[in-house]
């Protein structure tokens, strides 16, 4: 190998390397975003829950008050 086949295979390196830590970034990132939404999932299902439970329980009540 000659000097400019060792640098063009050092350029395609540093470029290989540079993309690896690019996409080391983006999946970081995108296991953040993952996290971030798994979280407001379950706080939504939580919520749902809360709003269903109070819902079933006034149906309740109204269905108490009819029989009366």
């Amino acid at each position: 190998m000659d000097q400019s086949e060792l640098q063009a295979l050092a350029d395609k390196l540093d470029r290989l390397i540079e993309r690896c830590q690019k996409l080391e970034q983006d999946n970081a990132t995108l296991r953040q975003l993952q996290d971030d939404w798994n979280r407001e999932r379950a706080q939504l299902i939580q919520k749902n829950d809360l709003a269903k439970n109070k819902i079933e329980a006034m149906i309740g009540r109204l269905r108490a008050l009819e029989q009366h």
